[in-house]
């Protein structure tokens, strides 16, 4: 289970309260509610290194009755090709995408949704997000839904 990008969905209650400040300092990040991770992690009450030490391994998982759809919210580099790279992995896992969006550009990251019809897949959704984590120009998956 010590597997590189392995995936362990965790009631949140059970885990201690600094998992769930870092998703909110996060949250303040991407709304705009905090200009700086200093700013943000000041609003929650926890330290940089610790919100560092946290950010790429933690992310919210929110389970809806989509009928075999699967939404991912990831970072991407701005660069060319990066979001191309990422939409053929899903075409060659056999997933149809349903929509893609994705937002201005900041400091060089792309925040992009995709929410693709995942039942016609012939491998498992663990194996498609080991995957997609591993594309080239993928910073992170913030968040998964199915």
């Amino acid at each position: 289970m010590n597997n590189e990008n392995s995936y362990l969905v965790i009631d949140e209650r059970v885990l201690p309260e600094v998992f769930q400040k870092v998703l909110q300092a996060t949250e303040l990040l991407r709304n705009g509610k905090a200009a700086s991770t200093s700013e943000a992690v000041k609003i929650v009450g926890i330290s940089r290194s610790v919100y560092y030490k946290y950010r790429d391994a933690v992310y919210p998982y929110i389970k809806k009755e989509t009928g075999g759809i699967l939404t991912v919210q990831l970072v991407l580099n701005d660069r060319p090709g990066v979001l191309m790279n990422l939409l053929s992995y899903f075409y060659k896992a056999n997933a149809n995408i349903l929509t893609v969006n994705q937002n201005i550009p900041v400091k060089g990251k792309a925040f992009v949704s995709i929410s693709a019809r995942i039942n016609q897949m012939e491998e498992d959704s663990d194996s498609f997000l080991k995957g997609l984590a591993s594309v080239h120009g993928v910073i992170k998956i913030d968040s998964i839904s199915d």
